[in-house]
């Protein structure tokens, strides 16, 4: 199938789990065409069956912001009509859904049907916004197909934003041979020279992620053993969790790497995962570390529950709830048993219901249907 994958290219969930999943379609013999305003993250170089198409937005005195989503719209059309593709898959509903309806009218030659995947926040924030409601809705029932990526996310589209029609659940998914545990030793000396355990954050530094918590709750567990922190990515918050981290003393302690690509060989060097967001409709981070081996510690909201239970691959506290994250993050630590069967049981977890090897023939088969039925 010729398919066109449209995410933003952003260091986020939605960006990389539609990355991931044009790079493992790719892999399937599948030609992969990436149409958005920038290189999408972890793909590398383009191939022979990875194409990068660039949306170019016009800059005009008469428009106070770039019209992203009719630049969208007219670079999907193009796309479809000189490479022939079979369908387009777009990863967050706004505007992403919006310009391939638009595109999908302006080719009236033949219908070119494309199938919407919700990642979170394009519901749970802006498709909830009142102003943006009615063309959510409006979008979501165009698709040919529409997914959400846990039954978190289906049931608050449902909900709140009134939509009746099916949507089918694809959880995200994880490449198990990419994402394994690994002896990583050279580089965890980097991090903790002198054996002390490696905590990991990693994320958008956006304010729903709550990377201040994060270096409060490694400040508690610093003050009990010997540790050190290691946070990936980059975004707003960055700047405050520098500031607590100066403000603690824990400079020498804390690294900040920015954004990374091969955040695999990162993971691998942690003990723990820390991600106390406010909300995650998946929790992608926490998946990743599983699959490395590394039990997380993450806020009991959203979908995480789907992702980890309780005790057997980590656990899981209310979001705010420091003191008792802290705690759990220490009662890992300090126990070498707890951690190597926590370990364990969040590597079976992810391999067994994430990998990409069970995950992506469920959007192989979508797309059959898609196109059986247009």
């Amino acid at each position: 199938m010729k398919i066109g994958i449209t995410c933003y290219p952003t260091y986020g969930g939605s960006g990389v789990v539609a990355t991931e999943l044009g790079l493992e379609l790719a892999a399937r013999g599948h030609d992969i065409h990436f149409i958005s305003y920038a290189l999408p993250v972890r793909i590398g170089e383009p191939s022979d069956r990875i194409h990068f198409h660039e949306v170019e937005v016009m800059n005009y005195p008469l428009f106070d912001h770039p019209p992203y989503t009719l630049a969208l719209a007219s670079q999907m059309y193009n796309v479809a009509v000189n490479e022939s593709l079979d369908l387009l898959h777009v990863h967050y509903a706004i505007p992403h859904s919006v310009s391939a309806h638009l595109a999908r009218t302006m080719l009236k030659s033949r219908r070119l049907p494309f199938v919407t995947t919700l990642h979170g926040t394009d519901i749970t924030l802006v498709g909830v916004d009142r102003s943006y409601l009615p063309i959510t809705r409006f979008s979501i029932e165009e698709s040919d197909a529409v997914t959400a990526i846990s039954q978190y996310l289906h049931g608050v589209t449902l909900r709140e934003i009134g939509v009746k029609r099916e949507i089918e659940v694809i959880p995200n998914f994880v490449n198990c041979d990419v994402f394994t545990p690994a002896d990583h030793a050279t580089r965890r000396r980097e991090f903790a020279p002198d054996g002390e355990k490696v905590l990991v954050h990693l994320s958008n530094f956006r304010p729903v992620k709550r990377v201040p918590d994060v270096v409060e709750i490694f400040s508690r567990v610093r003050k009990e053993i010997p540790a050190k922190l290691v946070m990936i990515g980059d975004g707003p918050d960055r700047v405050v969790a520098e500031w607590m981290a100066r403000e603690k003393g824990l400079t020498k302690d804390v690294h900040f790497l920015g954004k990374q690509n091969q955040v695999q060989n990162l993971l691998c060097c942690g003990d723990v995962m820390l991600l106390p967001s406010q909300l995650e409709s998946f929790g992608l981070a926490a998946l990743e570390a599983m699959a490395c081996g590394v039990p997380p510690v993450a806020s009991r909201v959203g979908g995480l529950p789907e992702v980890v239970e309780d005790g057997v691959e980590g656990f899981l506290v209310p979001p705010g709830d420091l003191d008792t994250m802290a705690k759990r993050t220490l009662l890992i630590l300090t126990d070498a048993d707890l951690q190597r069967r926590m370990g364990q049981a969040a590597r079976a977890r992810a391999d067994h219901q994430f990998c990409a090897s069970k995950i992506i023939p469920l959007y192989e088969k979508l797309y059959e249907r898609v196109l059986g039925n247009s």
